[in-house]
């Protein structure tokens, strides 16, 4: 539309060129509280929820091979983009001085990627049972769509516990 002077501006007009493109905000397109919006394209953007896991209670493994936990997880599920970001922590300790804990992930749905050293907690333990925290944080590529994040464990030596294990996706 082009303003032409002394001449109505109508509620119609007002509603296609000034409401609807107001509507085309970030704010205007939100639906839940708590989400964040990445661009798709040019001109495109589209609302992600970032999203938690937590475990609390103490479980233990003495594989050396990634596995899950009597519960697994901590597994958090999100509609992704081209990137995540992902957070990960917990308290470990080992039955073996020196004895290391991991803790890593593995990616399920549009994405498969199993738990990896290379991205991997890595807590040593310097005595037998000395509790130990970490976090770690990745921005990974995966395959736009549906996306299951699941932790998984191992030691390589002794038998490891993990307690207050959390896991967060924020997915872009």
């Amino acid at each position: 539309m082009t303003a032409v002077a002394n001449s109505a501006f109508t509620a119609s007009q007002f509603n296609a060129y000034v409401r609807d493109n107001l509507n085309e905000t970030a704010p205007a397109k939100a639906t839940t509280a708590g989400t964040i919006f990445v661009a798709t394209g040019a001109n495109a953007i589209a609302e992600r929820a970032p999203t938690r896991g937590l475990i609390g209670t103490a479980q233990s493994t003495a594989s050396t091979a990634y596995t899950d936990l009597t519960t697994a997880g901590p597994s958090v599920t999100v509609t992704t983009g081209a990137f995540v970001l992902v957070f990960w922590t917990a308290h470990s300790q080992n039955t073996t001085a020196n004895g290391r804990c991991f803790m890593s992930f593995g990616i399920s749905g549009a994405t498969t990627q199993a738990a990896d050293d290379t991205w991997a907690l890595t807590m040593q333990n310097p005595t037998a049972t000395t509790n130990v925290r970490a976090g770690g944080v990745h921005m990974f590529p995966v395959t736009p769509g549906n996306n299951t994040f699941t932790a998984k464990y191992r030691v390589d030596a002794g038998t490891g516990t993990w307690t207050n294990r959390q896991l967060f996706v924020i997915p872009l």
